[in-house]
């Protein structure tokens, strides 16, 4: 049985607002303005979640793209696979596909918030992310059945990975945002385990 473990990102955290307070002192007791200042003051903070810059919305868009394709071809997957194992690979593909693309729009839409929920985007909506080179690989994967679809599957998705993992490796040579770095960081390590998972499905399917 393949291990496999499902990334987990952590959302940022904001900061509250402090309020700005004064007070006043009465100026019949001189002896207490040691103790007591004539107003005091404590400065704002912003619970905006930090903004993309180009850098993090180009690798969140490129993510997002080769993503859901594999979501949508691990999806077929599970009715069509005749393999145990590689119904369960693409199980637990579903599950981390979704989870990611959670915190990608989430960390895009600058959400000062997150909830530990995660949503099932519909087929329409990742079907508008995906490119028409990724519409034909996929309607070629629906027509196929048996090992044939198992092994189109695995080949599909360890090509799949291979450019996701080469999407992260850019950003990291070019992003500065801690939090998306950190989070392209957890993404890599994922992807090359799953590369490793799906050669190893694919040298036993023959």
């Amino acid at each position: 049985m393949l291990r496999r473990n499902i990334l987990a990102a952590a959302a940022v955290l904001p900061v509250a607002a402090i309020a700005s307070r004064a007070f006043a002192q009465d100026a019949a007791a001189p002896a207490n303005d040691a103790a007591a200042p004539a107003a005091e003051t404590a400065p704002a903070a912003s619970a905006a979640a930090p903004a993309m810059g180009e850098a993090e919305m180009n690798h969140a868009q490129q993510t997002s793209m080769v993503g859901a394709l594999s979501l949508l071809q691990s999806r077929i997957a599970l009715q069509n696979a005749e393999n145990d194992q590689v119904k369960a690979f693409a199980q637990f593909e579903v599950t981390e596909q979704e989870t990611i693309a959670d915190v990608l729009m989430s960390m895009q839409n600058g959400a000062a918030e997150a909830t530990g929920e995660v949503p099932s985007p519909a087929d329409a909506d990742l079907m508008a992310l995906i490119d028409e080179t990724g519409q034909a690989k996929l309607t070629e994967l629906q027509g196929l059945t048996g090992a044939e679809f198992d092994s189109a599957y695995v080949a599909a998705n360890l090509e799949g990975h291979q450019q996701l993992l080469a999407i992260q490796e850019e950003y990291l040579g070019a992003g500065t945002n801690r939090d998306h770095v950190n989070v392209t960081k957890l993404a890599r390590g994922m992807i090359i385990e799953h590369i490793a998972h799906l050669e190893a499905l694919q040298g036993a399917l023959g």
